[in-house]
């Protein structure tokens, strides 16, 4: 799947967009079992272990911002977990034994979707090595105007940054620290079925949706199989080894890398966004409707 140009894209960047990696008619069906759980989202007053909803959601008006562990709930969405053109792709980066984790269906309606803050996914759960990564899949056309998923190039290489405010986690770096140049910022761009895949130390974030067309992305969590998260795995090494896609397990790598823990945990629990809520201050402005709404509680 990857060229030798690609895969030293990755290692350097931290980030490539791969193109056409679904056809227009999986991305059909999946578009459509998306609309049924948005659909079915109409009536709830509050997240659930499901939904995950925009803080101007209204019984009349469903807005959801993610489907929580969407492969669980859904035999399409957990059919990508071994999509043999995701796990081509990870073979190419990392070798034949890949490890899932979990997944999430972030979606940004047209007109409000809610922004995502810097941060890096390896603040949430480090492991014994960095070879993870999350692959985003595209149900729709990824354009500036809706809020794709940006990346500071190189930042996988670096630090890993600070995510708490006032000592307690946040699941976002502080625009204000100015440890990043978030004007070097680069855009994932691309056509629906197309895929992302971004190394899980690299600082990223994405701006609300401006537009008057939706952005959904589908993230899959991944890993080696010789990477081992370093907060456990409460379901057993029996459940743990059953989250292999490809290959064989394998005992833990332990590298040199560097790691912060996301304690004491955010005083918001529950989905990153909620998490978010408890920055001291963002970068990304949140969309009116949103405002009004949060001020209201």
């Amino acid at each position: 799947m990857l060229t030798a140009a690609r895969i030293r894209e990755y290692n350097e960047v931290g980030a490539i967009v791969v193109p056409d990696v679904l056809t227009a008619e999986e991305v059909a069906r999946l578009s459509a079992v998306t609309d049924g759980f948005v659909e079915r989202a109409r009536g709830l007053t509050g997240h659930t272990e499901i939904y995950d909803l925009e803080d101007s959601h209204s019984a009349d008006n469903p807005r959801v911002r993610r489907i929580k562990a969407a492969h669980a709930h859904d035999p399409s969405f957990a059919a990508l977990t071994r999509h043999p053109k995701i796990l081509a792709v990870l073979k190419d980066l990392w070798g034949p034994d890949i490890r899932f984790d979990t997944a999430k269906l972030n979606m940004k309606c047209a007109g409000f979707g809610a922004p995502v803050e810097w941060h890096q996914d390896w603040a949430f759960y480090p492991h014994t090595n960095d070879d993870l990564a999350a692959v985003g899949v595209m149900f729709d056309d990824m354009a500036m105007e809706n809020g794709p998923l940006m990346i500071i190039p190189g930042s996988h290489r670096g630090s890993i940054y600070d995510h708490h405010a006032n000592g307690v986690f946040c699941g976002a770096m502080d625009p204000e620290n100015n440890d990043v140049d978030y004007g070097k910022a680069i855009p994932l761009l691309g056509r629906a079925g197309s895929i992302t895949v971004h190394h899980v130390r690299a600082v990223h974030g994405s701006a609300p949706n401006v537009s008057d067309h939706d952005r959904r992305l589908l993230l899959f969590q991944f890993r080696t199989a010789d990477a081992w998260p370093l907060l456990g795995f409460p379901g057993g090494i029996e459940k743990f080894n059953g989250l292999m896609v490809a290959g064989q397990p394998r005992q833990p790598r332990l590298e040199h890398v560097p790691v912060r823990l996301p304690l004491p945990p955010a005083v918001k629990q529950g989905s990153l966004y909620e998490n978010q809520k408890g920055m001291k201050n963002r970068f990304f402005a949140i969309p009116e409707t949103a405002r009004a709404s949060e001020m209201a509680k």
